[in-house]
């Protein structure tokens, strides 16, 4: 299993951090966790085609995390250059349903895809379910009310994608004995946001669920102005990485 950071900022314009996405391959299946602005160019980056998206996972709706959904709808729906004919998933909370029929109502017809392109994939929480070869196991988190984490299992390793989140007893529970969490860090010790995490937050769920190894992303200008690693490694036994834009690591 291998992840790729396409983009470990936020919703705040930086040139050295995209919106949040995050590629994980296994097998040659390619699944995109959360589609900020731009993050489908950052794929494309990689040297992938549009062809190659196997399936796509959206955490919550807030713009960062959901933008390039219209964009890239609108583009297959033409087909100009899009050969792809197995459909690709699309898995995100049911509430997606309600979200996307007022971005059909702003964008007409423009934003759905073609029929038999997509297989939507609507879970909830709890929920278990196979995502092309991955195992998959969600869990309600503190944000949104649609907001998800989700659990990767597949060749024996474990990756757990918070989305974004404020501490809770889900996201210990879904990151125990994960090989990698992917964790959402917003907040500073000065700089404190209802439902998000801030360094000491992550360290203790680290901590608490005995992963392997964090990467800490979604991060503010002001995540930045402390030292998140020397706080995370002071609190937390396993390895910390901070995420940057195409920072790629084998599970």
């Amino acid at each position: 299993m291998k992840l790729t950071v396409l983009g470990s900022g936020t919703g705040w314009m930086r040139l050295d951090r995209s919106a949040p996405g995050y590629l994980v391959e296994y097998e040659g299946f390619n699944l995109i966790l959360d589609c900020g602005p731009g993050v489908f160019k950052q794929f494309l980056r990689l040297g992938k085609s549009i062809d190659e998206v196997d399936g796509i996972f959206v955490s919550h709706y807030h713009p960062d995390h959901v933008a390039d959904v219209i964009p890239f709808f609108f583009a297959i729906r033409y087909e100009m250059g899009y050969k792809r004919e197995k459909p690709f998933l699309f898995v995100t909370s049911s509430l997606f349903e309600e979200f996307f029929s007022h971005l059909k109502r702003a964008f007409n017809q423009w934003v759905e895809p073609p029929e038999g392109k997509v297989t939507w994939c609507y879970v909830k929480d709890k929920e278990e379910f196979s995502l092309g070869p991955f195992r998959a196991k969600t869990r309600k988190v503190k944000h949104n009310p649609e907001s998800l984490a989700i659990r990767l299992e597949a060749g024996g390793k474990v990756l757990v994608y918070t989305g974004d989140t404020g501490f809770c007893e889900e996201v210990i529970e879904i990151s125990k004995g994960a090989d990698l969490l992917l964790i959402e860090c917003s907040n500073s010790t000065d700089v404190k946001v209802e439902h998000h995490l801030g360094p000491y937050e992550v360290a203790d769920i680290a901590e608490r669920a005995k992963v392997k190894r964090v990467v800490v992303t979604h991060l503010y200008p002001h995540s930045e102005t402390e030292d998140l690693e020397g706080i995370l490694r002071k609190h937390f036994s396993g390895d910390v990485i901070l995420a940057k834009d195409y920072l790629s690591i084998e599970l």
